[in-house]
């Protein structure tokens, strides 16, 4: 990580003013400007935890706080700990400590034994832009916590990052959902991953979410979530373009509109809108590039050069063929819409169900728009499979929409993604 003092700015800036307001310390609004009141909570910060008080993030202090970003200490049992005392330490619950160790003994602690103890916040953070690195931290966390979640990866991105999948239940019902297939959609990776992280916390303790009990639909199913179908044109959005990126000089080719890449940049990194890159009507949707004024490789809706072209939906129609799924959703974020239809081709109870999502998300059902009627994810898997696929636009506004709306964006989509493997 970068050394972040007086004048840095960027996301990592907001990760660590985040952070310290989660704790307990104030660095001013979250916006990702290290000014002098970030720079006195880290110094506040660092002479709390023995730490040279100078109000840099420099290595030690990085380290301090990725130890607290992973969501988890490593602590070794001492004579005369228990599990209460332990909590209390680390502001969290006996309950957190015992799900995250399954099978220990909360009467018969051994004392030189590690245990994985969860800090007493939550992981995932929806008030900062969310880049690659962010996801990855807050996957790695979401599995120390809670190790009934199963991780891994479906495959790399043209840049060679991993483009992760988390299932949530081992019951024999599948269902998926994806985000960030365009990279100003990036918001729909924190959705995602903040659904992963509230089932997860109340299957452990118990609870019910939204009136659903997680843990029959844990029994009964298996979410398989991709929070990030485009993690290259998401940190090219996000972190801007480097210029040790291997396609740099194209980029700035390709970007013609004179805006920011932050501003238009859809695509992924060799400049293919992934969601007009699946076999189902590919011709007719590049047909379409011309009236489009698409020539080429650009910030939206080139839609490749061939069906699958790109790694990363590649990787998406293998993993979907590997699996059973009943429906799949596609995270975007334009419209407050659940589009359902793919040309007529009609599946088992396709509209009643998208009916039922509409009710629990106050968005409206309609069909897709014909800029958006062809080769995307939602429409591949209806036609391959004859089942309901579903995009959800979640926002309004101009792309990337403002974190201001996650709170509200994640209200309205929580319950559909619970009724998804029982409807």
């Amino acid at each position: 990580m970068e050394t972040l003092r007086i004048g840095s700015t960027g996301p990592y800036v907001k990760l660590i003013q985040s952070l310290l307001r989660r704790i307990g310390y104030d660095p001013g609004p979250v916006d990702g400007v290290f000014g002098n009141r970030t720079r006195q909570a880290v110094a506040a910060y660092q002479r709390d935890n023995g730490l040279a008080s100078d109000g840099i993030v420099g290595p030690r202090t990085w380290e301090s706080f990725m130890n607290i970003l992973r969501g988890y200490d490593s602590y070794m049992i001492r004579p005369g700990d228990t599990l209460y005392n332990i909590a209390r330490r680390y502001y969290t619950t006996v309950n957190a400590i015992l799900t995250a160790n399954p099978g220990i003994d909360p009467d018969n602690l051994i004392v030189g034994e590690l245990l994985i103890v969860p800090y007493g916040i939550d992981v995932v953070f929806t008030d900062i832009d969310y880049t690659y690195t962010i996801l990855e931290m807050n996957i790695m966390a979401l599995q120390s916590r809670y190790p009934f979640l199963e991780t891994g990866t479906i495959g790399n991105s043209v840049l060679g990052k991993n483009l992760y999948y988390i299932r949530i239940g081992n019951g024999p019902t599948e269902v998926s959902y994806n985000g960030a297939h365009h990279a100003l959609e990036w918001i729909t990776s924190p959705l995602l991953m903040k659904f992963i992280e509230e089932f997860s916390k109340a299957y452990s303790n118990g609870t019910a979410l939204r009136g659903y009990d997680p843990r029959e639909i844990f029994e009964s199913s298996s979410i398989y979530i991709v929070p990030m179908v485009n993690p290259d044109g998401v940190d090219l959005v996000l972190d801007g373009l480097e210029p040790d990126n291997p396609y740099y000089d194209e980029l700035l080719q390709w970007n013609d509109t004179g805006r920011p890449f932050s501003a238009v940049w859809n695509a992924n990194i060799r400049g293919v809108d992934l969601n007009r890159n699946y076999p189902a009507s590919w011709e007719e949707a590049k047909a379409q590039e011309e009236q489009l004024g698409i020539t080429g490789p650009g910030p939206t809706r080139y839609g490749g050069p061939a069906p699958l072209s790109e790694p990363e939906t590649r990787a998406m129609v293998r993993f979907t063929r590997d699996h059973d799924f009943k429906l799949v959703i596609a995270y975007h974020t334009q419209g407050r819409v659940i589009y359902w239809k793919y040309k007529d081709i009609r599946t088992p109870r396709d509209l009643e169900i998208a009916n039922i999502f509409a009710e629990a998300t106050g968005y409206t059902v309609s069909d897709t728009p014909s800029e958006a009627a062809f080769a995307g994810y939602k429409d591949w898997f209806i036609e391959e499979f004859r089942r309901p696929g579903y995009t959800f636009e979640v926002g309004l506004g101009v792309n990337p929409l403002p974190i201001s709306q996650f709170d509200t964006i994640y209200r309205n989509n929580e319950e559909a993604m619970l009724l998804a493997p029982i409807v």
